[in-house]
């Protein structure tokens, strides 16, 4: 079957180890099912992948991508929900099993005519989604789901301050916050991606480190280091930053005097879990909301695609079709 995998590692040069091509076909064993890809989308785990992070050489070569759409054996449409984990041993959340992964780390990916996962991590898909829609959810957008959601603690008409406008994650937290109804603000070094924020609806857009007119309820970090002063000093007395993510870097100075006196919250969050998975379909269905996409490419030009996301040109996500 052709698929897009990692043949290679290149921490310097990632699209040096990705090739498109054929691999051998997925075996489904007890209690696995195999599924007709019909679109998968591309995220930036896929190019620290390619890079190393959380993929070593030994497990080489791996099909990539965690997110997907499509039909199962019986002709039901689907969507792959990507972490691969136990909830009995999370305590009911798989996400919280020590041994969790996600597909394309320990597991063949998405990014293929057909992939194998555990039957139970499929989720039926609402008519009213497209197969391409729908494959944009597991991952960004159910992250944002699960900040929003779950562990912000804010009820609607708060107001939430999202770091690193234009990012996956970001796009989603705006989208959603939107239409539950919270006040997003933003922030980005790009004027032309606090622009396109406040088309997708944010309240206000602020440069990275801006001084805010007012404190807010809650920050939402993806960026870590280069933001981390600017979401402690951002917030009320009592706030809260929910962090899933550090791509500048994760070791800021901790302000742990202002965190402690202004009594802040920080909170982790990882993904979701197969149920909020199916909330999040059913909050697209019922709102109408639905993710940004950027382009829909044929996985032949899977390359294409990475480069894109590489180069940090696009608006949204970047979707393959097998």
């Amino acid at each position: 079957m052709l698929a897009a995998y990692a043949a290679r590692i290149d921490a310097d040069d990632p699209l040096n180890g990705l090739e498109v091509g054929e691999r051998p076909d997925p075996e489904s064993s007890a209690g696995w099912t195999t599924v007709t890809v019909k679109a998968a989308a591309l995220n930036h785990h896929d190019l620290w992948s390619l890079r190393g992070v959380g993929l070593p050489a030994d497990r080489l070569p791996m099909i990539l991508g965690c997110d997907a759409a499509g039909i199962d054996p019986d002709g039901n449409e689907v969507v792959v929900h990507a972490v691969i984990g136990d909830a009995n041993a999370g305590g009911g959340d798989e996400t919280l099993d020590p041994r969790r992964s996600l597909l394309s780390e320990r597991y063949q990916g998405t990014l293929a005519e057909r992939v194998t996962v555990p039957t139970a991590n499929l989720v039926p898909k609402p008519a009213a989604l497209s197969f391409e829609e729908a494959a944009c959810l597991p991952t960004a957008y159910l992250t944002a789901y699960r900040m929003l959601f779950d562990k912000s603690g804010a009820q609607p008409g708060a107001t939430i301050l999202v770091q690193g406008a234009g990012g996956g994650v970001a796009t989603a937290l705006i989208l959603l916050g939107r239409v539950a109804g919270y006040r997003v603000w933003v922030t980005s070094r790009s004027e032309a991606k606090r622009d396109a924020a406040l088309k997708l609806g944010a309240d206000k857009a602020f440069p990275t480190g801006a001084r805010l007119p007012e404190r807010v309820d809650v920050v939402m970090e993806t960026v870590g280091e280069a933001t981390w002063s600017h979401s402690v000093r951002s917030l009320k007395p009592g706030g809260r930053i929910v962090i899933s993510g550090a791509t500048s870097g994760d070791v800021p100075p901790a302000e742990l005097t202002r965190i402690f006196f202004t009594q802040l919250s920080v909170v982790g969050s990882t993904m979701g879990t197969r149920h909020q998975l199916g909330r999040l379909l059913t909050f697209c269905e019922q709102t109408g909301t639905r993710p940004l996409i950027d382009r829909v490419l044929p996985l032949t030009e899977a390359r294409d695609g990475f480069a894109t996301m590489l180069d940090g040109t696009h608006t949204g996500k970047i979707i393959f079709t097998p």
